[in-house]
């Protein structure tokens, strides 16, 4: 499919990842430039880095990361001309098909190619994947895309299947139905089936009304082990949090809490104890001095202690306060912090906390329902009991699960 060199080289397709939201598809061209709300990116920069580079913006606004294309990013990226399957339909699909490689796989409904590229990436290059779009622009689209990504195990074409069949008979290992009406492709479907193997069939309706349909005509074509799904997508937040405290740390917490709080009160007690008697000590001097009278060398008793006060030095301030030298700092307090030590914090923080995962709020809903279907093998490609031009599709389907059962018994 896509190149699987490990360096880009002009005329291939990446995938520019902006954000989570904001992935587009680029064919590298030599000469051109591609603008974003990032800066200005030239073709001529990517050629020669290997895949997954970090690329930075000529302007210096900003970065993108350049992806080597996989079916999963190009379902994210791709230009939509129709409502897309997404990852959860297409794998479940595909797993539920037995698609495998090497298998010849019948789509009708190409769309906007989502679908094709997992399928042609599963079967590989000894599979077929033969594609059928009913509108002419879009199968034009879709095929010029396949030829540039190299899918020449698709076969697109032009045609209406309800009407005119799939001109194929008994090559396919898997058919797939993405139609307005899949009921009316489900005979011409039983056609190309294979008839030597157990063979499925997925349809894919956004409504019920169109599953109801689409039952009826299984069961009448002689399709057994009918079954319905519907896939819904349940994201994950996923983040790391503290590890729970035992119930016996948070009791010495609490303890130790209640000690500390009464200390505080003690403390608060003593010094309101301590500033009434400081007041009470500053009345008594101030009725002491008032009946002495003021010295006229020294002045009042206020003015004494002000004057004291402003004469006093504090040495354990100066002994506790460092010398600092103008344009001088401290350089144990803007020491820069090594890359190793943030590796070690890091992995501290992990090594305490555990990672949690909680549903996101908002879930995307309903895509539509998928409809599968067995046929059961027939010997020599005709079930027993059943003219070859001639056939009852109940009569059938019961014929073929008795031979079935036979065949089974006897082995």
């Amino acid at each position: 499919m896509w190149s699987t060199a490990r360096t880009i080289a002009a005329g291939d397709v990446v995938i520019v990842w902006m954000t989570r939201d904001n992935i587009v598809p680029l064919q590298v061209t030599a000469g051109l430039e591609f603008n974003n709300r990032f800066g200005v990116f030239r073709h001529s920069d990517l050629i020669g880095h290997p895949y997954g580079t970090k690329v930075p913006s000529r302007n210096g606004r900003g970065f993108v990361y350049v992806l080597r294309p996989t079916p999963e990013l190009w379902t994210l990226s791709l230009p939509h001309r129709t409502q897309i399957l997404y990852l959860a339909d297409i794998a479940f699909i595909v797993t539920s098909l037995n698609i495998r490689p090497g298998c010849t796989v019948i789509e009708a409904g190409t769309g906007s190619g989502s679908f094709s590229h997992s399928v042609a990436r599963t079967i590989g290059p000894s599979g077929r994947l033969y594609s059928f779009e009913f509108h002419e622009e879009r199968a034009t689209k879709a095929r010029d895309e396949f030829a540039m990504h190299g899918m020449t195990m698709v076969h697109l074409s032009h045609r209406n299947v309800c009407q005119q069949g799939f001109a194929l008979r008994d090559e396919a290992d898997a058919v797939f139905l993405d139609l307005p009406a899949p009921w009316e492709a489900v005979p011409h479907a039983k056609s190309a089936l294979k008839k030597d193997r157990l063979t499925r069939i997925c349809c894919f309706s956004p409504c019920i009304e169109q599953v109801l349909r689409t039952i009826t005509a299984l069961n009448q074509s002689g399709f057994t082990d009918l079954t319905m799904y519907e896939t819904l997508i349940r994201p994950h937040d996923v983040h790391q949090v503290p590890k729970p405290i035992s119930i016996d740390s948070i009791v010495e917490q609490v303890k130790l809490h209640e000690v500390k709080k009464e200390q505080r009160r003690l403390q608060q007690v003593a010094a309101s104890d301590k500033k009434r008697e400081s007041r009470k000590r500053k009345r008594e001097e101030a009725v002491a001095d008032e009946e002495d009278g003021p010295d006229p060398d020294l002045g009042t008793g206020d003015q004494k202690r002000r004057r004291e006060g402003d004469n006093a030095v504090d040495t354990a301030t100066l002994v506790q306060r460092p010398t600092v030298m103008k344009g001088s700092q401290d350089s144990s307090s803007f020491a820069p912090v090594l890359p190793s030590e943030r590796k070690e914090a890091r992995l501290a923080a992990l090594a305490t906390s555990t990672p949690m995962a909680k549903p996101v709020a908002e879930s995307r809903g309903h895509t539509s329902y998928l409809t599968f279907a067995s046929l059961l093998p027939c010997k020599d490609r005709i079930c027993p009991g059943m003219d070859e031009n001639v056939s009852t599709p109940v009569e059938e389907s019961a014929t073929a699960r008795q031979h079935l059962a036979t065949l089974t018994v006897a082995l």
